[in-house]
């Protein structure tokens, strides 16, 4: 009973987690999460007495008794997700596995901010003055250059030209043209970056103690390493989520839960029948 009890809450989470990913089908460079499961401690019983009689034995010898098994990692996986043209021209998509642009998130009322990441590539331009506008996402949070600033553009826009490495060229109605580097970097440890929601990723707070350093986790593509960038304008990225085997997944895990479910009732009935018999 507290094998089967363990292990559903368990399945529990991984069937939060296929749930997630389902809901998220539609989302502009979203990243699934697959679940790998690991066993939780057991006894070993040696009931052999005469390790001799063991000879030629393909099997291990006595009983493992175990308690059940567990969510080991939740891994966030990085594949390319198919691309969508949209003729938009603030519309961008990374053809490159790995690369994520810069965002900057207030955090809290006192205007605290952090910087996080996505690959959800659809910009927007959000007023600020007269004549003076922000490069946004969906989310009205700032999108950061290579030096993490914002994207200031002064003047009325007319069209925007977005290059392979993320160049932003703006030509203004007077004919005049203001140039940008979009700010991204490239992730080398998916398993550091912390959900932060609304498809933004960050540094957990306590990743120093986990014997990482930020360089080990992700790159900056600045200066010589913005030839490493890959987008497409005019495009975005869906999600990499395979609705056929999400379901199977989802089904295979909803099996395994009644199959607990019903082991904890079995066990419960035996129960019942051994304090009747009392």
């Amino acid at each position: 009973m507290l094998t089967a009890t363990n292990t559903m809450t368990q399945l529990q989470k991984q069937l939060d987690i296929i749930a997630n990913n389902i809901a998220n089908i539609d989302t502009n460079g979203f990243k699934r999460r697959d679940v790998t499961f690991t066993e939780l401690v057991y006894q070993h019983f040696n009931n052999q007495r005469n390790p001799a009689e063991e000879i030629g034995r393909l099997t291990p010898n006595g009983i493992r008794q175990g308690t059940g098994a567990k969510i080991a990692q939740s891994r966030l996986v990085m594949t390319q997700g198919a691309l969508k043209e949209t003729g938009r021209a603030l519309d961008t998509a990374f053809t490159k596995e790995g690369q994520m642009y810069k965002v900057l998130v207030r955090t809290g009322t006192g205007g605290d901010s952090e910087i996080q990441y996505t690959r959800n590539g659809a910009f927007y331009l959000s007023p600020l003055g007269e004549n003076e506008t922000v490069l946004v996402n969906s989310d009205g949070h700032f999108i950061l250059d290579e030096n993490n600033e914002p994207i200031y553009i002064n003047g009325d826009a007319e069209s925007f030209i977005i290059s392979e490495t993320g160049e932003l060229t703006v030509t203004m109605t007077d004919g005049t043209e203001q140039t940008f580097a979009i700010g991204v970097i490239q992730v080398h440890k998916p398993q550091f970056l912390e959900a932060k929601g609304n498809n933004l990723y960050g540094l957990p707070l306590n990743f120093p103690e986990l014997g990482v350093a930020e360089e080990d986790i992700f790159t900056e593509l600045t200066g010589p390493l913005r030839d490493e960038i890959g987008i497409r304008q005019n495009a975005l990225e869906q999600a990499n989520v395979d609705m056929a085997k999400e379901m199977t997944d989802l089904l295979n895990v909803q099996r395994a839960y009644q199959f607990q479910a019903r082991a904890i009732s079995l066990s419960d009935q035996m129960m019942g029948l051994i304090n009747g018999m009392r």
